[in-house]
């Protein structure tokens, strides 16, 4: 399974976002999420377990800082720098914090770079997160069932987690942000369904975000046996939301 031992790393190539330079705010020796997502590149949660704690504002603007200034004097293209890392990046105490500090160094070192970040949307419930979320290019904000007992097999999310919950807090971007979700095929799961499917869209219709980006499993998963959906199969499925005028990015 992947994990990041540095709070930043790469860039790598994303095939959603180009030249990713990646900001980890969870532990470098673990895992930290609140979701445990049978398709996750980082495993399962109860293998990530840590002993160390998150970084403080402090410690990811020195970090940021120095990476930025050397990618900026090597003259290395970054598209993105991109909050993901070993877990759910809104957990992190400071993260308000670390946006504001983001937004100012990327002004400085890397004018030409958005700024993404990749949530499950748990916390997005509150005002400071959302505030600092919109500060952001790119709210990346996840759904990836069209209720409770998908989201259940999906995501195995902790307790309290509800979609309708998670809808109506992204219904505070007035659609300003990037819905993402997970089409897989598994026991139990499977996105041709007709109400799955269906439910989902209407997610979508209610929410109206500016980019929907759906995509598959591309790397080990934890469970085992989880099919990839063919670029064919996802747009067949996705074509009515296309049909209506919605941006739809599919990623195989």
């Amino acid at each position: 399974m992947l994990r990041f031992s540095d709070i930043v790393f790469g860039p790598v190539h994303s095939r959603r976002l180009g030249s990713s330079l990646g900001v980890n705010l969870l532990p470098r020796d673990g895992k930290l999420c609140n979701f445990d997502c049978i398709y996750c590149e980082c495993g399962w949660n109860r293998d990530g377990r840590s002993g160390g704690g998150m970084p403080d504002v402090s410690m990811v603007r020195a970090a940021m800082e120095d990476r930025f200034k050397t990618l900026a004097s090597e003259g290395v293209k970054v598209d993105s720098v991109t909050f993901s890392g070993n877990g759910e990046p809104t957990l992190n105490p400071d993260f308000p914090a670390i946006i504001d500090a983001t937004v100012e160094l990327r002004d400085r070192y890397l004018p030409g770079a958005v700024i993404s970040v990749l949530s499950n949307a748990t916390t997005a419930y509150r005002p400071e997160v959302v505030e600092a979320l919109m500060k952001t290019d790119n709210p990346i904000l996840k759904i990836d069932a069209p209720d409770d007992s998908g989201a259940l097999r999906i995501n195995r999310p902790y307790p309290g987690y509800h979609v309708a919950e998670t809808v109506r807090s992204l219904g505070r971007f007035n659609g300003n942000f990037i819905l993402q979700t997970m089409f897989l095929r598994g026991d139990g799961c499977d996105p041709a369904d007709p109400a799955w499917i269906s439910g989902w869209m209407e997610i979508v219709r209610q929410l109206h975000p500016r980019e929907v980006m759906v995509y598959t499993i591309d790397r080990e998963t934890p469970e085992k046996g989880l099919e990839k959906l063919t670029v064919e199969e996802m747009t067949e499925l996705v074509k009515p939301l296309i049909d209506s005028g919605f941006n739809i990015q599919i990623r195989g």
